[in-house]
């Protein structure tokens, strides 16, 4: 259990929270919830003891041990995969560096001979004796097929390493585990992998994360950050998400009584505890509700921005078809090849893929922006497309770099600066914000932009190559329903199961050897067995 008394922190004159009081208990999933700046990383980095508070306290009840998932991905470079890994129950792996050292040096005397006798009980009373196959296991599970575990770090791929790293926090079965972002990086089988493990993982979990659907599988409570204060509510993304939207609408209509009020919050209450999708959260979701006093619920402070996709004309018959579409490296690497694709009116493509750079390239050469090595790509006649590329930076640098009025009226045919600056107040640029140089701007605030260019344009396909990225979890709930809404056709990747799940019709995953192309959501895609035994054979008997 982790107490909290009276923390406090602030940066000068700002305050990021104070008074905070909060108690986590074993069984229970935390996810750290807030809009972008309002400290929740930091929050996570007091409680690992990382960095320090102004004032009040945090106590980890004895004798429990806290893992941290590590967001370095350079820090091992000369260690092997397993040792990292093992690395994550730091007693036990001092433990055992100790006693190797005692058995390997020659000179060892008849007290150091006791000495490592000690410490092999100690270890195997920790675990270690299966702490290798533990490991090995563990990274198996997510991915990194046997081949890689005993090599060094410095020998994989990002994406790998974000593996290892959250094996090394998962390893041991640590009381408490803070996890910061854990699914950025991860394909989507691995990313449901974690989810299924959380959500029945016995001891106590914090999670900071922008995935709405992980929060929804593993969370059992919500810690909001809002109005300078920190508080925990029951249930997980979506229970916090829609209370929130019905407090803000009673609240929007004064004339409803208080018991009526009372009446529509305890039904929706029930309602969710029946429809829970994990039977053991399900059970302690239900217990927590049960108890919840409907007068301690608050609406949000946070504002979603307008986002809706309204298209000029509606698309034809003829879409888009590709037709023996390839694609290579500057080393010569395959990166698709071979690619014929025929989409159809009202269809949505979720495509995805373990190579980003594969993905990235795709979307180039869709977009005409690079040439493909062979094969067509041929839009229908009525098709108008935008398209959102994941690096935006040219967008906003050079001549680009004006203020925020300045370069959205290149992108628009009413270039009045009122309808303009009405534009930007939807997107949550008011006041002064407007006045702001584009290359000034934080990621998110770059990606409402990008937006903003593209509900101007009208288009009826929109390309998206990670949409979310840099998106507070407001601005992503908009972007979904706004998706949900669109009545033309698009092709996104994302990391957002939920985004997925909710808008796409299609799967599509590029491999080295092929594309898999499915009419199906997302889940079940992911469930298919005839789709992994397809992935597998695709992907040359690596482990998925």
């Amino acid at each position: 259990m982790i107490t909290v008394t009276n923390l406090g922190l602030q940066y000068g004159k700002r305050i990021l929270f104070d008074e905070v009081n909060l108690k986590f208990t074993r069984g229970n999933c935390y996810g750290v919830i807030g809009a972008n700046g309002a400290g929740k990383s930091t929050f996570l980095k007091i409680l690992s003891g990382e960095i320090e508070s102004n004032y009040g306290d945090v106590s980890i009840e004895p004798g429990n041990r806290m893992a941290v998932l590590k967001q370095d991905h350079f820090a091992h470079e000369e260690d092997t995969v397993l040792n990292v890994v093992m690395m994550g129950h730091k007693e036990m792996y001092d433990i055992m560096l100790e006693k190797d050292a005692i058995y390997m040096n020659p000179d060892a005397t008849d007290e150091d001979g006791m000495k490592a006798a000690e410490l092999e009980n100690k270890y195997g009373e920790m675990g270690g004796w299966t702490a290798e196959s533990d490991a090995a296991e563990l990274l198996s599970k997510m991915g990194v097929h046997v081949g890689q575990h005993y090599k060094l770090m410095k020998e994989l791929t990002g994406p790998e390493k974000v593996k290892v790293l959250l094996a090394q926090a998962l390893f041991g079965n640590p009381d408490i585990l803070l996890l910061d972002e854990p699914t950025n990086d991860l394909d989507a089988v691995t990313a449901t992998w974690l989810s299924d493990f959380l959500a029945d993982y016995e001891n106590t979990v914090i999670v900071v994360s922008h995935d709405r659907y992980f929060l929804d599988m593993v969370c059992t409570h919500m810690v909001d950050i809002d109005f300078g204060k920190i508080k925990i509510f029951t249930g997980n993304y979506t229970f916090w998400y829609e209370t929130s939207q019905l407090l803000i609408q009673q609240m929007a209509n004064k004339n409803k009584k208080t018991e009526a009020k009372r009446k529509e919050l305890i039904e929706f209450i029930a309602r969710f505890s029946a429809n829970a999708s994990k039977s053991r959260q399900a059970t302690s979701r239900k217990k927590a509700l049960e108890k919840l006093n409907i007068d301690e619920l608050q609406p949000s402070s946070r504002k979603y921005p307008f986002i809706s996709f309204q298209p000029e004309r509606e698309p034809g018959d003829q879409i888009l078809r590709l037709t023996g579409l390839s694609k290579k490296d500057h080393q010569g690497k395959v990166l698709f090849e071979n690619v014929d694709i025929i989409m159809n009116h009202g269809e949505k493509i979720a495509l995805i893929g373990r190579n980003t750079t594969a993905i990235n390239t795709f979307y180039e050469v869709l977009s005409g922006n690079m040439q493909a090595d062979a094969g067509t790509v041929e839009w229908g006649q009525t098709i108008t497309f935008d398209y959102l590329p994941t690096e935006n930076t040219e967008f906003f640098q050079g001549d680009k770099d004006e203020d925020l009025i300045n370069w959205l009226r290149e992108y628009s045919t009413d270039k009045d600066e009122q309808f303009i600056r009405g534009f930007l107040g939807r997107m949550l640029f008011s006041g002064e914000e407007v006045y702001k140089k584009s290359s000034v701007l934080s990621g998110g605030e770059k990606m409402r932009c990008m937006m903003s260019k593209m509900m101007l344009r009208h288009p009826n396909f929109l390309l998206l190559d990670e949409p979310t990225n840099h998106l507070d979890l407001e601005s992503i709930t908009a972007l979904n329903n706004a998706l949900k809404d669109f009545k033309g056709n698009l092709i996104m990747t994302s990391h957002d199961h939920a985004l997925l799940q909710s808008v796409c019709n299609r799967i599509i995953e590029i491999t080295p050897h092929g594309i898999i192309d499915s009419l199906m959501t997302f889940d079940e895609y992911l469930q298919s067995e005839r789709i992994k035994k397809q992935r597998k054979e695709l992907y040359e008997g690596v482990l998925v």
